[in-house]
């Protein structure tokens, strides 16, 4: 029970609170070299994760043959992961923590600047339990990708 008192929310609402946030981040348009760049691509993670406000605790990366790079963060909060395609000027993000204290959009943000991004889209989802807000959207959404299946 002290773990519930810790919380910020009453224990009776933690039903209908989402656990995190989850951003997907495409990212469009970034310079070739810096896509093929594995200590970059290290170094953006790092600071990526820093940016969030989250706790760093294991990383690993892998550079593809012949282009691309995919780097994984695990924090103490979830994950970031970065999955480059050079050949595109394209990179593919997932920022997901966990807590108040995160703040995976700034790490988006941070990201969107690093990769020198032209163009970018942004998608955040609560986790852990969709707000009343986001359920029709996901409703619609849904019923659009099965009329276009």
């Amino acid at each position: 029970m002290e773990e519930l008192e810790k919380q910020s929310y009453p224990p009776e609402e933690l039903s209908s609170v989402p656990v995190g946030r989850h951003c997907i981040l495409e990212l469009y348009g970034c310079p070739i070299d810096l896509l093929n760049d594995i200590g970059f691509i290290r170094e953006a993670l790092q600071a990526a994760a820093k940016t969030a406000k989250s706790t760093l605790l294991k990383e690993v990366s892998y550079q593809f043959e012949p282009y691309g790079v995919t780097a994984l963060a695990l924090l103490a909060e979830s994950h970031i992961s970065i999955h480059t395609w050079p050949e595109n000027g394209y990179i593919a993000v997932d920022v997901f923590t966990c807590g108040q204290h995160t703040k995976p959009e700034k790490a988006c943000e941070y990201l969107i600047e690093a990769f020198q991004a032209t163009r970018h889209v942004l998608m955040t989802l609560p986790r852990g339990r969709f707000s009343p807000t986001i359920q029709p959207t996901i409703k619609e959404l849904e019923q659009t990708l099965l009329v276009n299946t």
